[in-house]
């Protein structure tokens, strides 16, 4: 297992550089100029050469790149256009909202989705098929950002259930001490019981947008790995030597199927960090989406390198613990 591990580590090294050729060379043609933030729009040509000098966007391209890449192996992603600060900083102090967000979001899906899943397998050709397939649909037709402005207008506007898109804690409540970084978590570790519930109420809804979109490929891929494993031949014996029903679906055709549906989460999760940028922005969210969010929208080179460079760690990680998840849970792979 640790020389698997120490493989797979030493493979992310080749992915990372990759990555970072394609993203600094798309960066350099997003439209737009970086020296307009830098500089006043009134500032003459002289001074936004010159400080175009200054930031090094007058070198070669491939000197740019051989300095980024010796500033990332040295723990510096450069310096955010934007907000003249060192972007693993930004990212660091952004990473624990958009944690927040996704895990929460994550957790609903699968609370929701394995469940139904499973369900309209069990009664295939019931209603409960017929609205699990549905609700799979409507969750991969309907984009986040759209669910996000009507779940505003129904529940804030139209109700009153819940609050405005105003962050992750109400502008009157102080936020809870500092012990994980999740609000939500730090507020029941302290009893702080009004940010508690302005940071559940402020997370909710941002959170059900993303489960929403998130729960229909988990749905549907638990549906045809129960129903491929619920007609298997293992199954069927298992019918036939007299096992109970609930016995047969959980403990033989479950554990079964739910090998391609933890391949599924890690896809689903990596799609998350995708939709965030948009949510958060939509919600007002203080995370990385829509730091990154503002990066593509000011050219801001250094940020949008960055975010896409721990987006890609995140995603090949979370690929990796599936596989060793896969060791744990199959003998099969083991042998």
């Amino acid at each position: 297992m640790i020389a698997f591990v120490a493989r797979r580590l030493l493979l992310l090294i080749p992915v990372l550089l990759g990555v970072t050729v394609v993203t600094f060379t798309l960066t350099r043609i997003i439209p737009g100029n970086p020296i307009d933030l830098m500089v006043s729009p009134l500032a003459d040509a002289e001074t936004r050469a010159r400080i175009a000098e200054n930031a090094g966007l007058n070198d070669p391209l491939w000197e740019q790149y051989a300095r980024y890449i010796w500033g990332v192996a040295n723990g510096d992603f450069g310096d955010s256009f934007v907000t003249s600060q060192p972007v693993l900083d930004d990212l660091t102090s952004r990473f624990m909202p958009t944690f927040e967000l996704t895990l929460f979001a994550m957790l609903l899906a699968i609370i929701l989705a394995v469940p139904l899943g499973i369900a309209s397998a069990v009664w295939r050709g019931t209603w409960i098929d017929h609205v699990s397939r549905l609700l799979a649909v409507f969750g991969v037709a309907m984009p986040v950002f759209w669910v996000s402005l009507v779940a505003i207008y129904v529940f804030f506007f139209l109700l009153h259930w819940l609050p405005a898109p105003q962050g992750r804690i109400s502008v009157i409540v102080a936020p809870p001490d500092a012990i994980t970084g999740l609000f939500v978590v730090d507020s029941l570790l302290t009893g702080n019981w009004p940010a508690l519930r302005s940071s559940f109420q402020s997370i909710l809804m941002p959170a059900c947008v993303l489960a929403f979109a998130a729960m229909a490929p988990l749905a549907r891929m638990t549906r045809s790995s129960m129903i491929e494993a619920l007609e298997s031949d293992y199954t069927r014996a298992a019918r036939a030597m007299g096992l109970p029903e609930r016995s047969v679906v959980f403990r033989h055709a479950l554990r079964n199927a739910v090998l391609p549906v933890i391949t599924m989460i890690a896809i689903v999760y990596g799609y998350l960090l995708g939709g965030v940028v948009l949510v958060e922005n939509v919600f007002a969210w203080p995370g990385l989406g829509r730091y990154v969010y503002n990066a593509i929208a000011s050219s801001d080179y250094p940020a949008l390198q960055g975010f896409i460079l721990y987006s890609t760690t995140v995603y090949v990680l979370l690929f990796l613990f599936v596989d060793i998840l896969y060791v744990l849970l199959d003998p099969r792979v083991r042998i």
